[in-house]
């Protein structure tokens, strides 16, 4: 069963399709594809993903599949928040790259820290009043610097913040932004959800994977979705593991297990 999350008005499936560091772009494909037949419709990537060619590749695959089918989330670099018409420009040159004339969702990759957080948000803005995206965010804020954008923003709304966030990296969302980002409507997306696949070799995880007759990778999944407003980015490369990914949404963890793996 295909979970989904809210950003904005829209519901997408709880575990998204990551790009960072793909190895073989044509195995990649051919997984994407089936993972967006089963019902997985949104797709990460951001500018400077290989250069640009990661937001080729989701342009091919897009084009493949039907624009109207995949939520498309790009990031534009911090250096390209100095000013509005540096951010535009980026913005249309990953379109561009996207072969679309407005994403979905554009994200600050990471916060810049050579000007305030209200200047770069307010140039960055201007993705949304241009119609370059529908929703905009941002990525790897802390709590102040988010509840700062927030108050910082004047014609639309941060919709996402994306963070690290996995069985073994809980503070951030744990201890300061899930409450906040409930409150005010805004999704988190984890991005290294199962720590480069070393979750598949942790005892606990693997132990109570059994208990369900999962594997550790979906039980790590499951316990970063299990809140409603948390959904996974996870990099893929082929079919297999994309079926081992559907498999961790549809079910939930136990109370003593979810408590069992907040103790790592």
């Amino acid at each position: 069963m295909i979970e989904r999350r809210p950003i904005g008005a829209d519901w997408v499936s709880a575990i998204g399709l990551g790009t960072w560091a793909i190895r073989d772009y044509k195995r990649a494909e051919e997984a994407f594809l089936y993972a967006l037949q089963q019902g997985i419709d949104n797709i990460d990537t951001a500018e400077m993903y290989d250069g640009g060619r990661a937001e080729e590749f989701v342009g091919r695959v897009v084009r493949e599949f039907g624009r109207d089918n995949v939520f498309i989330t790009t990031k534009i670099w911090p250096d390209k928040l100095v000013s509005k018409s540096a951010v535009l420009k980026a913005a249309r040159a990953s379109l561009s790259r996207l072969g679309v004339r407005c994403a979905d969702l554009i994200l600050i990759h990471w916060p810049n820290r050579s000007m305030s957080i209200e200047d770069q948000v307010r140039n960055f803005e201007a993705v949304y009043s241009e119609g370059l995206t529908r929703y905009i965010g941002v990525s790897n804020f802390s709590l102040r610097d988010l509840s700062t954008a927030v108050d910082s923003t004047r014609g639309a709304e941060i919709a996402v913040n994306q963070v690290r966030y996995s069985v073994y990296h809980r503070e951030l969302v744990e201890r300061e932004l899930l409450d906040f980002c409930t409150r005010n409507r805004i999704t988190i997306q984890a991005y290294t959800p199962i720590e480069k696949g070393s979750v598949a070799r942790d005892p606990m995880l693997k132990r109570i994977a059994e208990k369900y007759g999962r594997t550790a990778i979906q039980v790590a999944l499951n316990y970063v979705i299990r809140h409603e407003r948390v959904m996974a980015i996870v990099k893929s490369e082929n079919v297999e593991h994309i079926r081992e990914l559907l498999g961790s949404m549809g079910w939930r963890l136990a109370p003593e297990d979810v408590q069992a793996l907040a103790s790592i």
